[in-house]
């Protein structure tokens, strides 16, 4: 009876590889307990002292070897053929067929592991985005204080300024190896250079519009992008957008007029070159698309803003010397009274947060989905406008405020058509 029961228990563990895991529970349980038997058996028959020594004999665990995926049975203290050695064998079985419980165990590790990298890498996310409103934030702040200090609006000159800070930053990163440096050909170079002239000019006028009117004011305005991109893309792209999306336009084109009805810092300078800002800045992401679509060598995100932001630095330089060029100097500014330290001072700041937050924009597109990301986007809009009314103590209405929202609520019902109407890889 006893070597049948070992046999059969050595029969069921030979098939517990394709057996669930209570299955092969139930095996061992059976096994074991058959075990049990054959020993008490075994002890109180004739074998003598040699067989009951050897039934009793401890067994040492089972070893696993780790990557090889080959497992060493355990060995026991007492050799012997015949019976005993059957028995052994059997409860070698048993034990051989609880070892998944192990497997249990590693998966429940692992789960814990990627949920703790699960966890660090919200964390990571939720950082970056704060950092990316901070940066925003202190830019708007810092260029308005540039801007409202200086005798005279020099858009072109702060404009260089920036995309001379940025164009350093690229190239001490270029040259660390933080990122790996493009190689670009002469005709890659002729695709950049008009998506470069628009982002040049849309950072030309925007500036003149921060010199001109409330920052909360001119943010009011570039909310009004997605009826640029709407015409833009229809007119460049053949692109015809959907009811929905059209309907999505009549709060932004309506909130941005209210909120120009009611804007204390109200002057057509300021609202013409905000909406000349949308225009270059949209022109700029439309014929990326049309120019880059087909680029079998396209770069990634990082470089290809990086090479834009160069070269619209040295698109600048000749329009800042041939409209401002002679007037920025410092014995100018000394005659103005103006603290000429803590003017460059300011305007270095604010050339760091306007490369730092774009940077992280790309940077957390390439983590987040094209929705999550515009909705970001919205709400980074939202919390400048309310972050700048804060600081500068600008007078603002309830009409004016609900003009505001009902644009920036259009900009998000936009986004969240367009994103989820076709998927996009981020």
């Amino acid at each position: 009876m006893m070597q049948g029961a070992a046999t059969a228990a050595t029969t069921s563990v030979s098939g517990a590889s394709s057996w669930s895991r209570s299955t092969r529970a139930r095996a061992a349980a059976v096994a074991l307990r058959h075990a049990g038997d054959a020993a008490a058996a075994s002890s109180s028959s004739s074998f003598g002292p040699r067989g009951a020594l050897a039934a009793a004999a401890p067994q040492l665990p089972l070893l696993r070897v780790r990557g090889g995926g080959c497992r060493l049975r355990p060995l026991s203290l007492l050799s012997d053929s015949g019976r005993n050695g059957e028995l052994a064998r059997a409860a070698a079985a048993a034990a051989a067929a609880s070892v998944p419980a192990d497997d249990g165990a590693d998966a429940a590790a692992r789960g814990e592991s990627a949920g703790a990298g699960g966890i660090a890498a919200t964390v990571q996310l939720g950082a970056m985005i704060v950092a990316w409103y901070l940066l925003n934030i202190y830019f708007n702040i810092y260029n308005k204080q540039v801007l409202g200090a200086l005798p005279l609006p020099l858009p072109y000159t702060i404009t260089a300024f920036q995309l001379a800070f940025g164009s350093v930053l690229i190239f001490l990163m270029w040259a660390t190896k933080l990122h790996p440096a493009p190689r670009l050909s002469a005709a890659q170079l002729g695709k950049i250079a008009p998506l470069a002239l628009g982002h040049m000019l849309g950072t030309v006028f925007t500036n003149m519009s921060l010199g001109k009117v409330a920052v909360s004011f001119t943010h009011t305005i570039k909310a009004s992008e997605p009826l640029f991109t709407v015409l833009l893309s229809g007119l460049f792209l053949g692109e015809v957008p959907s009811l929905p999306v059209l309907g999505s336009l009549v709060p932004i084109v309506g909130g941005v007029a209210l909120a120009s009805f009611t804007e204390v810092s109200f002057n057509w300078a300021g609202f013409w070159s905000a909406m000349a800002s949308n225009l270059t800045n949209q022109s700029r992401n439309v014929l990326s698309k049309k120019l880059l679509a087909d680029d079998k060598d396209a770069m990634d995100d990082i470089n290809l803003f990086s090479v834009i932001t160069v070269l619209s630095f040295l698109l600048s330089c000749p329009l800042m010397l041939f409209a401002e060029g002679v007037k920025f100097t410092p014995g100018y500014l000394q005659s103005t009274g103006l603290n000429l330290q803590e003017l460059c001072v300011r305007a270095a700041l604010a050339g760091f947060c306007f490369h730092g937050y774009q940077k992280l924009s790309y940077l957390i597109l390439s983590r987040v989905s094209p929705v999550t990301h515009s909705v970001a986007n919205c709400v980074k809009r939202v919390v400048v406008i309310v972050s700048s009314v804060l600081f500068f103590s600008t007078p603002i209405s309830p009409v004016n405020a609900l003009g505001t929202g009902a644009a920036l609520g259009g900009v998000f019902l936009y986004s969240r058509l367009t994103r989820t109407k076709k998927p996009k890889n981020a």
